[in-house]
């Protein structure tokens, strides 16, 4: 199985390099040779790159699931344009450094953690193994960085938050009735979530088209899907063993005849209230007691806005690509709102942070930290736990090289000097 060797739309990244009559696969091939092919095997110790983890998830799930993993909203374009903005800076080495300690560590509200990212939170992660939201939380720990738990995982919050030595945060959607957005955060302060992350940019669901073709209509999938599905024995033991999942936190504030996994779904992302405003933020911000985070923030006003009203940082995504088409990316925000916010005040980003490279230019730009959203997604799809954990290890691997190539010791060290467009 063959699989290319860039990122989908990475070609608008290039494209100022090479013509696209003239592009192949990698600057290195030329007419086809030498041929290249991801690893896309059993092995997870031959997974060099998370391109690789990418290749074995897709070879082991589903079309659907696959396309749901990947696919963003409309043209794509943002989903390109958080690619393109990763590539469209590029690294200033300092040479004759003393590299020869190196370290990756920072520090987030107040704690030390040794690497510079989470897990961002992501909804639905049953599709890709069963206990998925466990089986991240539990890598997480062992990395010593926090796992965001999303409103629409699939396993219940206190059961993720018996994870030994988890920094344990919750991302809340607000939908339905304040009933439950309040029961959702007391559970998560019961929990003793360390941050709690209000995500402000899907009160619409984002129009994936490509995902949509998959089913008839909403929860119900194609008979071709359906058989295809049936061709991936290994994904339904792995995943489906114990029936399908359900929305463990949410269920219980769904009609009882939408409970079902794809019908529950869709019923909560029907009834998101269209009406959250800054003044819901802020009361939300008085019902939560410890570091609050709003997170879908792409306009440097809005940054500011969630500091004025207690926020103790933001995360400056654009959902993955998922949600409104033809948007900047984080990156094309970072530098200007860490100038207007100051150094106190914390900006996490995301998207498409998939190479040590990726972090170490958004920290230089100014963040504090990054997500990891389907880096760690492929090696959860790839091989469950073990994929997390491979995923992990070779974003560290990553970073820990490409610092001492940069003639960095430390990712603190890092800012615009290291960059250039």
């Amino acid at each position: 199985m063959r699989f290319p060797l860039r990122y989908p739309h990475r070609e608008d990244a290039v494209e100022a390099d090479a013509t696209a009559a003239r592009l192949d696969p990698a600057p290195a091939t030329q007419m086809g040779t030498p041929a290249r092919r991801l690893y896309a095997g059993a092995k997870l110790e031959r997974a060099r790159t998370i391109a690789d983890l990418r290749a074995m998830a897709h070879r082991r799930l589903p079309a659907f699931a696959v396309e749901y993993l990947e696919g963003g909203a409309e043209e794509e374009a943002t989903l390109s344009r958080n690619l393109a903005a990763l590539a469209s800076w590029r690294l200033v080495a300092r040479a004759l450094k003393d590299v020869s300690r190196r370290d990756e560590s920072v520090t987030l509200f107040g704690r030390d953690m040794p690497l510079p990212f989470a897990i961002a939170p992501t909804g639905l992660n049953g599709l890709f193994w069963r206990k998925a939201d466990v089986l991240l939380a539990r890598a997480a720990a062992q990395a010593g960085v926090p796992f965001a738990q999303s409103t629409m995982s699939n396993d219940p919050i206190e059961e993720v938050a018996a994870v030994p030595s988890l920094r344990h945060w919750w991302q809340l959607y607000v939908f339905g009735e304040r009933r439950i957005r309040e029961a959702l955060i007391a559970r998560a302060e019961q929990a003793g979530c360390e941050a709690l992350v209000l995500t402000v940019d899907a009160q619409f669901y984002g129009d994936r088209e490509w995902e949509q073709r998959r089913f008839t209509h909403p929860g119900r999938l194609t008979i071709a899907s359906i058989l295809e599905s049936a061709r991936h024995p290994h994904w339904i033991a792995t995943t489906l063993s114990g029936g399908m999942p359900s929305f463990a936190n949410d269920v219980d504030y769904v009609p009882e005849d939408k409970r079902g996994f794809f019908d529950s779904a869709f019923w909560i992302r029907a009834n998101m209230d269209h009406s959250l405003d800054w003044d819901e933020a802020a009361r939300l911000r008085t019902l939560w007691p410890r570091k609050f985070l709003i997170k879908g923030i792409l306009n440097v006003d809005d940054v500011e806005r969630a500091q004025r009203i207690g926020a103790d940082g933001v995360v400056l995504s654009n959902h993955g690509g998922r949600q409104l088409d033809w948007t900047i990316s984080s990156l094309d925000v970072l530098p200007e709102a860490r100038r207007r916010v100051g150094s106190q005040f914390t900006l996490i980003v995301d998207g498409g942070m998939r190479r040590g490279t990726d972090i170490l230019k958004a920290l230089a730009l100014g963040a504090n930290a990054v997500l990891l959203g389907r880096a760690t997604l492929y090696g959860l799809a790839a091989a469950g736990e073990s994929g997390v954990t491979r995923a992990i290890d070779i974003m560290r691997e990553e970073i820990d090289r490409d610092l001492g190539l940069l003639g960095a010791s430390s990712v603190r060290e890092l800012d615009a000097s290291f960059l250039t467009r």
